[in-house]
């Protein structure tokens, strides 16, 4: 396999995950006694531009079809992080009525929610026909198209250049990422900013955080990394943000590279050294990544099967991609998970993919007696510990698995 970005032969692999179905691709009664597509989970490193990425088995229309199930309003959290966001840009940039927005991934409108209600007028354009409802059901503008150049020409051509681009957590889910990016500087205006967010790859393998690749993912992000990418399509990152979401996450700030118009920070030459010292640009950074997942995954696998000898009862919180990542690999099925709550009543009365294991509502749990709940999307612990504080109050116990097995 050659290099998403640059070409080169990839030769250096980062970890191998085994096989397992999508992990969006949550199945129906009806699907549930039908056979699944599994693709091999396998990612590799490029030594020549440092671009991390998954190996070419699953194509983009296979994993983000019309059932896509990921809705981002489903975390108080998260929420909280897209307003914010949308004060500090629109603070920092003089954003008003006379402005555009665009979010590329808009998913449910989440974020131009914000915009909308301080009435600057914003866009969407989200490919996946669930989350693009959702939006709409807002009174966003929802464009329901995948993002990259011929999308952006066709925008810039209709007078509908942004001032601000926001791409949060999508740079990772594009196979073509080079014309992903190009479409950026073509879509902004002269004085515009794009800001890209993403799990930070030296946060990825530093806190052992494997479960986070999965075939959405293509690719796994850093500045070394994006540097490069950025600027062979036209765009310079000019500022950068270190933030606690997602295990910890980049936010960059670029802007159209003929232009110009923002000096670059010292945050961006910071960050560079700290990848630079920590080894990012080498080879041998990305080669214990395995082994120490491996220990994850069996201390987590001993932990459930100890419970089943003792007779206990274990449930799993948050139906989310990465715990698909998780289960499996560990190869758990319903006799070591009784099911799985999520908030998301699209997911509600489904089936985990891969592990078969059912999904219901928290009304369920709070019926139940369970002696531990596994929180999957461990990004989310504080905020879920304390929605399940009956759990604690009624004998049961939490437990997070990454970057460590820990019990609550």
């Amino acid at each position: 396999m050659k290099c998403r970005h640059c070409n080169t032969e990839l030769k250096l692999p980062l970890i191998d995950l085994g096989s397992a179905p999508p992990s969006n691709a949550y199945l129906t009664e009806q699907t549930l006694h039908t056979p699944e597509k599994w693709f091999p989970l396998r990612v590799l490193v490029c030594e020549s531009c440092w671009l991390v990425q998954t190996g070419d088995f699953a194509q983009a229309d296979e994993l983000f079809d019309k059932e896509y199930a990921y809705f981002s309003s489903f975390s108080t959290s998260w929420l909280q992080h897209a307003e914010q966001y949308m004060k500090d840009m629109t603070e920092r940039f003089s954003l008003n009525e006379d402005s555009h927005v665009v979010e590329v991934a808009a998913n449910d409108g989440y974020l131009l929610q914000y915009f909308k209600e301080c009435n600057i007028p914003c866009t969407g354009i989200e490919p996946t026909a669930s989350t693009a409802a959702a939006a709409r059901e807002k009174g966003i503008s929802i464009v329901e198209e995948f993002f990259g150049v011929e999308l952006a020409n066709k925008l810039a051509t209709q007078g509908r250049q942004a001032d601000l681009i926001a791409a949060n957590n999508v740079l990772a889910h594009v196979p073509d990422i080079n014309d992903f990016v190009s479409g950026f500087a073509i879509l902004l205006k002269p004085n515009g900013v794009a800001t890209f967010e993403f799990p930070h790859l030296l946060n990825l393998i530093n806190e052992n955080q494997f479960d986070t690749i999965y075939h959405e993912h293509f690719s796994y992000l850093s500045l070394t990394a994006l540097e490069t990418i950025f600027k062979e399509s036209g765009l310079q990152i000019f500022d950068a943000e270190e933030h606690s979401t997602h295990g910890g996450s980049l936010r960059l700030f670029t802007q159209r590279a003929d232009i110009m118009i923002h000096t670059v920070t010292e945050n961006v030459i910071k960050l560079r050294k700290k990848e630079i010292d920590s080894g990012m640009n080498d080879s041998a950074f990305y080669k214990n990544f395995q082994k120490r997942a491996d220990i994850v995954k069996d201390n987590f696998l001993n932990f459930l099967l100890r419970a089943k000898q003792e007779g206990k009862k274990v449930i799993a919180y948050g139906a989310a991609a990465k715990g698909n990542t998780l289960l499996n690999y560990a190869g758990v099925r319903p006799d070591l998970i009784s099911y799985v709550v999520d908030k998301n009543p699209n997911k509600q009365g489904k089936y985990m993919p891969g592990s078969r294991i059912p999904i219901k509502g928290e009304d369920y749990l709070k019926g139940d007696k369970v002696d531990y709940v596994v929180i999957l999307p461990w990004n989310l612990k504080n905020e879920v510990i304390e929605e399940l504080s009956y759990i604690r109050k009624g004998g049961g116990k939490i437990v997070v698995t990454v970057p460590q097995l820990e019990i609550i």
